[in-house]
């Protein structure tokens, strides 16, 4: 969810201005005129007053080192024009562990060491706010857990926890079961693009955590009404119709509509419960009758573990197939750990269950480094809720805060050759602070031991019954936002010769 920013502002006014002076204005000098050129001067200015304010500092108390770019435009263009990551790991190496940057139309400090990562995140993330694009907020719904802090985010986060602990999920293994014993066959003997695929798995197992397994009459038109609204999520946000983003606040309105009136069944059927899955348990909330979650308020919140559970977690998986197909011997590794599983579960006369996901270590360990290796969450944004003081620094308020997770996944000091696939690295616990897939501290991810469960299951039946075969030679990455192997990793999938 930070990772989304897709433009720059719009400060076309600089270069409106110049075009019409060197075009029309010898022509044009009127009133009018004049009056339209004062407003744009006073902007600029007000702009310039600004953006001294914003840099200024006390002379005891310098700003971290680093370039801000070209004026408005700062490094963006570097940064879309480089990849992410040496974007990063060269001014890292040039300006050391904190430095200042421009990007996306704000003024940044980016940090990439263990220790102060921990202090934007957990021992002072009282000074450093999570923040997000207004067109995202608007998308998501501005009352979802990721847009706050204090008391009303303590009891989201709660009530979002509860529908995530062990013992919350720990009973979904069957439904993610079926749900991967109904996309396996379709994929038999045909080339398919992995991610694609990966998301709509991943998009089922969301609807199960948000609804439950319940299934009422509105789930199909939620699930397509938020597929509009995905298309949505990466666009520029010009509410113009016609555009992508225009398409999606019209989809999300009436995905709002259309929650409402679940929300509302499910409130009036309430002494049968309240269905299951987060809503549900935000449903069922024991503080209702003090301080009652409104309709908007959930909504919001359904929709946004809809959102976090669903891209990133389509992109690990593309990435795990991706690195199995491309280390065999690894592949035949996990396959015998899932065999061993396998008999067990034979012997038994059962189906999968939670404990069995807990008897895979190999493959978790397969996991913990893909999502190391991918560190598809490279960074999160904080914002400075004040001037604050930070490792010798002044950072004013308003500035942008990035921790840079993968920097620090990608550390040789944390991570010995951190360029090669090797979940053994995994056997030994990692230092604290250097490995964190999922956020750290009280605004991490929720939902990551129901991610790592959907993967562990997909795994299990995938590995034990099919191979799978890179389709083309083209190799690489691309950012869409997440960074996938290119063109969504296209492979073949056949049924494995046992």
């Amino acid at each position: 969810m930070q990772l989304l920013f897709s433009s720059l502002p719009p400060h076309t006014f600089l270069p409106t201005f110049t075009a019409f002076y060197g075009c029309h204005l010898p022509f044009l000098i009127t009133p009018i005129v004049l009056f339209y050129l004062m407003v744009v001067l006073v902007v600029v200015m007000l702009l310039l007053l600004l953006s001294v304010h914003q840099w200024r500092h006390p002379k005891d108390k310098p700003l971290p080192p680093g370039s801000m770019g070209w004026p408005y435009i700062g490094e963006t263009l570097k940064l879309y024009k480089e990849n992410p990551n040496s974007f990063f790991a060269n001014r890292q190496k040039r300006y050391g562990d904190i430095f200042k940057s421009h990007i996306l139309g704000c003024p940044c400090v980016m940090i990439s060491s263990p220790d102060a990562a921990k202090i934007v995140l957990v021992t002072k993330a009282h000074l450093f706010k999570p923040t997000y694009p207004p067109s995202k907020e608007k998308m998501i719904g501005p009352e979802a857990i990721f847009f706050h802090q204090g008391p009303y985010h303590s009891r989201l986060k709660k009530l979002v926890q509860a529908s995530f602990l062990p013992s919350a999920i720990r009973g979904s293994v069957s439904e993610i079961e079926q749900i991967v014993l109904k996309f396996l066959p379709a994929w038999e003997n045909t080339t398919l693009n992995t991610l694609q695929e990966m998301k709509r798995y991943a998009f089922d197992v969301a609807m199960i955590s948000a609804f439950g397994h319940k299934q009422d009459k509105e789930i199909n038109g939620i699930k397509q009404l938020y597929q509009c609204l995905e298309k949505g999520y990466n666009s520029m946000p010009l509410d113009l119709p016609g555009t992508p983003f225009n398409k999606a606040m019209k989809a999300r309105k009436l995905l709002n509509e259309t929650l409402r009136r679940l929300i509302k069944e499910r409130r009036e059927n309430e002494k049968q419960g309240g269905g299951g899955g987060l809503l549900g348990v935000l449903l069922g909330d024991q503080n209702q009758k003090v301080d009652q979650l409104s309709d908007s308020q959930i909504a919001d919140n359904v929709i946004g573990v809809i959102f976090a559970a669903h891209d990133t977690t389509a992109s690990v998986l593309t990435w795990l197939l991706k690195y199995l197909h491309d280390n065999g011997n690894l592949l035949e590794a996990v396959t015998r750990e899932q065999e061993g599983v396998r008999r067990e579960i034979i012997e038994a006369n059962r189906r999968l269950m939670w404990d069995d996901t807990r008897h895979m270590p190999l493959t978790t360990r397969v996991i913990q480094e893909t999502l190391r290796k991918a560190s598809i969450l490279s960074f999160t944004f904080r914002e400075a809720v004040e001037d604050v003081e930070f490792e010798g620094y002044y950072i004013p308020k308003g500035w942008k805060v990035l921790p840079l997770f993968r920097t620090i996944h990608h550390c040789a000091d944390f991570f010995p050759k951190p360029e090669k696939f090797d979940p053994s690295r995994f056997e030994v616990p990692p230092k604290p602070n250097t490995f964190m897939p999922f956020g750290n501290g009280v605004h991490s991810c929720p939902g990551s031991e129901l991610a790592k469960l959907e993967m562990l299951v997909l795994l299990h039946h995938l590995t034990t019954k099919y191979r799978w075969q890179v389709v083309g030679d083209e190799d690489g990455i691309q950012y869409g936002p997440f960074p996938v192997p290119k063109k969504g990793l296209p492979v073949k999938v056949t049924p494995r010769n046992i």
